[in-house]
């Protein structure tokens, strides 16, 4: 037996060992695992025991609107309307099974800085706040009520919302064009922003009004219309907040 092995090329018996260290690996392992792990049903019911073991903390939607069904009538209808009420109330099990028990209740402005605190990466139109400069003073629920917490004044400017494109306009050479110029807005989407949005223009000739070669507007950067871009609408190439870094006056670009 040991000549049968000599006269094997060497390269053979190097991958028939490795072959054999990987199969004694293996092997191995599976002795190992846990049988629950191994079959499917029996890592499901392990599973299932492991966390109906665990403490209950959280009461649910249903138990608080049980005994709260006014205040869930107002939530229903309001922008939190889709937040859980353990969400900002902490976890209600105790609280539902004895109401001596209370629930807490978060008045500190960092319950709602969490999801309201100036952030770039939420949605466009999402209520953000920079909690230095807006109403440092006072808690966000005298102005705010949690279960309805509309505003009490509608805001009057676009930045109240959408302050990172202001914050991006103050630099650009449409610095000074108000948001209206371009976009038309239902009074309605100061109330409701995401469900009714802004209008943007839908074509390159809206551009062309000042941007055109024989746009009568002075100092604007101009092109000609019928052959700079083609096909392509202008906000495909130029960012409208900030169409250029630079200003280039009435010069008429290629």
């Amino acid at each position: 037996m040991t000549g049968f092995f000599k006269r094997l090329p060497e390269a053979v018996v190097r991958v028939g060992i490795v072959f054999l260290l990987f199969i004694t690996t293996v092997s191995f392992a599976r002795w190992m695992i846990p049988a629950s792990l191994k079959n499917g049903r029996e890592h499901r019911t392990a599973t299932v025991k492991r966390e109906t073991a665990k403490a209950i903390h959280y009461a649910g939607a249903d138990a608080c609107t049980e005994c709260h069904k006014e205040i869930n009538a107002v939530k229903t209808e309001g922008y939190h309307r889709n937040l859980s009420c353990e969400t900002c109330h902490g976890a209600a099990k105790n609280h539902a099974e004895d109401p001596d028990v209370k629930a807490r209740t978060d008045k500190i402005r960092e319950a709602c800085t969490r999801c309201h605190m100036y952030d770039p990466s939420r949605p466009t139109g999402f209520p953000q706040i920079n909690p230095v400069v807006h109403n440092p003073r006072k808690q966000c629920v005298e102005c705010h009520k949690p279960h309805s917490p509309k505003p009490p004044h509608v805001p009057q400017e676009c930045q109240a919302c959408h302050g990172q494109i202001a914050r991006t306009k103050e630099v650009s050479p449409h610095v000074d064009l108000p948001c209206t110029t371009c976009h038309t807005v239902d009074v309605q989407h100061k109330v409701s922003p995401r469900e009714v949005r802004a209008q943007i223009p839908s074509d390159r000739s809206f551009c062309a009004k000042c941007h055109s070669i024989d746009s009568p507007v002075k100092e604007t950067q101009k092109v000609d219309i019928k052959t700079h871009g083609e096909k392509y609408l202008c906000w495909q190439c130029h960012y409208p907040h900030e169409p250029e870094l630079h200003s280039y006056g009435t010069k008429t670009l290629p």
